[in-house]
């Protein structure tokens, strides 16, 4: 995203807007600031610019004939009142039937279900690579994570993981695994989710952070 740095005397801290109209990060900073120091600050604010992206663009809720992604491939949603009300995953199609007005929810509830199958599975395998228990696994939706363990190990995971791509999802779990052998972000933690993960952990967090603010408007109403 263009940054556009602002530079003014009578600016007494660094203060960073986005501007929807253009799209552009307007950063406004004391006028001895240097431009690495202010770009360092700015992308620190990463959660902060993701919740504003994520305002800005519209919601995408789960209606007749929207696509969304799911583990990554389009699928297109059909709602008839001849289809059974579970929904299904037919001929590139998520489709659903019964009430016309209870659709997103029944549609909801079946991913949510999809998301913890899989995940639970790729806990499981990556639980097993680093040779740690998993105390349980459970889904949520937190507005500025993807993720999260307790010492205990107990793994909570993002339900909305299961629109990205399986690499993406699974870099995520990796993640939290490595967490029960590593508490922290230290270089320890760093050598051994990249064992754990293999190869391709940089492209994972790309997609993650290039993908995250979409994957937070999927099935939203507003």
């Amino acid at each position: 995203m263009p940054i556009e740095i602002r530079p003014m005397r009578t600016a007494r801290r660094l203060r960073l807007r986005f501007d929807e109209a253009t799209g552009t990060l307007k950063l406004t900073c004391p006028a001895r600031t240097s431009r690495r120091a202010a770009l360092a600050w700015a992308l620190d604010q990463s959660d902060w610019i993701e919740a504003q992206l994520e305002r800005a663009a519209p919601a995408e809720p789960f209606v007749d004939g929207a696509w969304i992604p799911i583990e990554g491939v389009n699928r297109r949603l059909h709602w008839s009142a001849a289809h059974s009300r579970t929904p299904a995953l037919v001929d590139g199609e998520l489709r659903c039937g019964g009430p016309q007005d209870g659709v997103s929810r029944r549609i909801e509830r079946f991913l949510k279900a999809l998301a913890l199958a899989r995940m639970s599975d790729d806990v499981a395998e990556f639980a097993a690579k680093a040779d740690v228990p998993v105390r349980s696994v459970a889904i949520g939706d937190a507005a500025s994570r993807w993720g999260s363990c307790s010492s205990d190990g107990r793994i909570r995971l993002s339900w909305r993981l299961i629109f990205a791509p399986p690499n993406v999802r699974r870099y995520v779990v990796a993640h939290e695994v490595a967490h029960l052998k590593h508490m922290n972000h230290g270089p320890d933690f760093k050598a051994f989710e990249a064992r754990l993960f293999g190869p391709g952990v940089a492209e994972a967090k790309a997609g993650l952070r290039r993908l995250g603010p979409r994957l937070r408007r999927i099935g939203r109403r507003r």
